[in-house]
């Protein structure tokens, strides 16, 4: 069960719990004003009783703020364990291309690096960021389509360079 649902059904408990409370203690008035108490025998009962009630209302304050939080702060907190989870993807990926690239020879690092920088890059475009030749680069991209790093897309009259898989 999520935070959100938890926080409702908890909500929903307080509410009910303080409309008990509150006829609770509006029986006790109501007995109070009918002995007109002050310094009777059952009037000692009825205090007993309202100092139960009064511990009832911080159980039902303590209820109240724990909806309150996971109602109001819990999409904080999946904020937070989303971009923990980005982070250690990002730095999973940085690790599996420095282990990776140690494997490749310059022209593969170098253009690995551009199109992880830049995904879906054409391949007229890489070539003039890699500064190769056109026969030079297609050669190069065609290892690394061995090898399982990249694939191209046929786009217009060019192709487009993406990674297989994230790095």
């Amino acid at each position: 069960m999520n935070n959100k649902k938890m926080g409702v059904l908890i909500l929903a408990l307080t509410l009910f719990l303080l409309g008990v409370f509150v006829m609770v203690i509006q029986s006790l008035n109501h007995e109070i004003e009918a002995l007109g108490c002050f310094q009777q025998a059952g009037c000692r009962t009825i205090e007993t009783s309202l100092s139960v009630i009064h511990f009832a209302f911080g159980a039902f304050g303590f209820l109240f703020a724990l909806a309150f939080y996971l109602l109001v702060f819990s999409k904080g907190e999946e904020a937070i364990v989303e971009r923990l989870e980005k982070d250690t993807e990002r730095k999973l990926g940085e690790e599996k291309y420095a282990i990776l690239s140690k494997g490749l020879n310059e022209f593969e690092k170098n253009i690995l690096k551009v199109v992880r920088e830049e995904q879906g890059i054409t391949q007229n475009m890489l070539r003039l960021r890699v500064d190769m030749s056109k026969a030079k680069l297609s050669q190069v991209l065609q290892e690394l389509e061995k090898k399982g790093l990249v694939k191209r897309e046929p786009k217009d009259k060019t192709f487009q360079v993406f990674l297989k898989e994230r790095l």
